[in-house]
């Protein structure tokens, strides 16, 4: 009985068998398809990338290629990355993973609309030139809408601003006035190099433009006569330079020059001139005001006259019906005689 009972039980333990081979092998060319498709898509990615990871790798850039896949599905240009990173190697700028310029940050300077190539110039340019220039501060200037390469090369080498500008304020010079009345035309130029501390929220090209002028305007008409200004043009440049006007302003104020001075109208004697003939006209019409008033009361006078004419007559043709009447009462005898 036994005997036939191990016989019955035989085929199922070969089925079961049979079954569990069976899903091993399902499972085993699931596992070789899904390795399969993950070295088809690394081969891909390598195929696709493998040039900018190599370019990387001997430029000791530290940009591997998972970095690269990542940015395949961020939307992140990789040339402009790779490019990035491999220029802040070879120029010696601090590129490493915790406090430098990493991969991560380049990606989310490029991911926020910024300039990436244009930062990394700029930083290049500052290290240079040693300047102080990290990439937080130079990502921000970027972000901020500033052209930050063109303020770290106004920072090396200054920039020349036209008072006044004439393409801004469409005049070519500025009209100041010395205490003696008379006209002085005067252009400026000033020297500017970059603040890069205080060029987020700094003022730009238009304050200093407006700033100077008004210290101009003003040093000159603080001069007793014009001979002074002429004399001595570096003293308003002096003047104007003292006042501290690059204040909370996006540049540093190197030099204010003169560029040219001419002498214009006699603004004085203009406007004295002008005075004494609105005095004039002011007299003339409180002499015929006057002259009125007393046509006027020349003609009330006559308007008196005859009312004090009509009067009289009036009395004196009442002196004859008095007699009669006089008369007739007998109030009145007359001269027997």
């Amino acid at each position: 009985m036994l005997t036939t009972s191990l016989i019955d039980c035989l085929p199922s333990a070969q089925l079961i068998a049979q079954s569990g081979r069976g899903v091993f092998g399902v499972i085993v060319l699931a596992a070789i398809f899904v390795g399969v498709f993950l070295l088809a898509v690394l081969g891909f990615f390598f195929i696709r990338y493998g040039k900018l990871w190599f370019q990387a790798y001997m430029s000791v850039a530290d940009v591997s290629l998972v970095s690269l896949i990542r940015m395949h599905f961020t939307k992140v240009n990789p040339n402009v990355i790779v490019q990035a990173k491999v220029m802040a190697a070879q120029a010696g700028l601090n590129t490493d993973r915790r406090d430098g310029i990493s991969t991560r940050r380049l990606e989310a300077h490029y991911l926020a609309g910024g300039n990436v190539m244009n930062v990394i110039h700029a930083i290049i340019a500052a290290h240079r030139a040693e300047i102080p220039l990290d990439f937080d501060q130079a990502s921000a200037i970027d972000l901020a809408g500033r052209d930050v390469l063109d303020a770290v090369q106004t920072s090396v080498y200054p920039k020349v601003i036209e008072c006044p500008d004439p393409k801004r304020s469409g005049k070519a010079t500025l009209s100041a006035i010395t205490q003696n009345g008379i006209e002085l035309k005067v252009r400026a130029r000033v020297t500017v190099r970059t603040n890069l501390e205080q060029l987020i929220g700094g003022a730009t090209e238009d304050t200093v433009i407006a700033r100077v002028g008004e210290a101009i305007i003003s040093s000159i008409g603080s001069s007793d006569t014009h001979f002074d200004v002429l004399e001595n043009p570096d003293m308003v440049s002096r003047v104007v330079l003292e006042r501290g006007l690059d204040a909370q302003t996006a540049f540093e104020i190197v030099s204010i020059d003169i560029a040219d001075i001419d002498v214009g109208e006699n603004i004085g004697a203009r406007l004295q001139s002008d005075q004494a003939e609105a005095d004039t006209r002011v007299a003339r019409a409180r002499a015929e005001r006057r002259r009125a008033e007393a046509i006027a009361e020349e003609q009330q006078m006559s308007a008196r006259v005859a009312s004090n004419r009509s009067r009289l007559v009036l009395a004196e043709a009442k002196v004859p019906e008095a007699m009669a009447e006089a008369f007739r009462a007998g109030r009145v005898i007359g001269d027997n005689n």
